[in-house]
């Protein structure tokens, strides 16, 4: 691999007579074609707006934010539940996403497909048109009840950019509290 070009492909800094000045971030796209962020999303947020088990209504939110260097647009999530006391069920359909956070939303982003997977239960989420660089998205998946049992319930968040061959992220895991009983913490 030429190490050079790639610095130079993914290197954010150059010199000039003050200093050090920002290069705008190109995509990566090795020989193989795969496509991958300069710098990849961040998972900001994993929140529920209902924390009992057994809730009916609430709604599961994931906030990331894409850097203005990421070098590609933001085309597909993946949200992927791990091994937990019980399992969350989703409303496909009522799936949403928008600019901001989940307590200041702005403009709804619409969606080309939300799919399950029926084995392993990850949802998958692309966007039409992909999100550009510099954007903060939170994503919406209603559940439509809380699971019976209280615990941590753990997703893991998998972002990929848009490309003919893009090459998936991992972000981490999102973390969702449900609690037993009647307190809402």
């Amino acid at each position: 691999m030429n190490w050079r070009l790639l610095i130079a492909t993914v290197g954010l800094l150059s010199f000039n007579a003050a200093g050090l000045v920002p290069i705008p971030a190109q995509a990566v796209t090795l020989t193989n074609g795969k496509t991958y962020f300069v710098q990849p999303p961040r998972l900001d947020n994993a929140v529920a707006t209902q924390k009992t088990a057994r809730f009916f209504g609430s709604t599961y939110y994931f906030t990331l934010t894409l850097p203005a260097n990421a070098g590609e647009p933001l085309q597909t999530i993946v949200i992927a539940p791990q091994e937990a006391p019980d399992r969350v069920r989703f409303n496909l359909k009522e799936t949403t996403a928008s600019e901001g956070t989940f307590d200041q939303e702005g403009t709804k982003l619409p969606l080309q497909t939300v799919t399950q997977d029926p084995k392993t239960q990850a949802i998958t989420i692309s966007f039409d048109p992909a999100i550009a660089a510099g954007k903060t998205v939170t994503i919406g998946l209603a559940a439509d009840q809380n699971p019976d049992t209280g615990g941590i319930y753990l997703y893991g968040v998998t972002a990929f950019p848009s490309g003919e061959q893009p090459a998936g992220q991992f972000l981490g895991y999102g973390r969702i509290q449900i609690t037993d009983g009647g307190l809402d913490s």
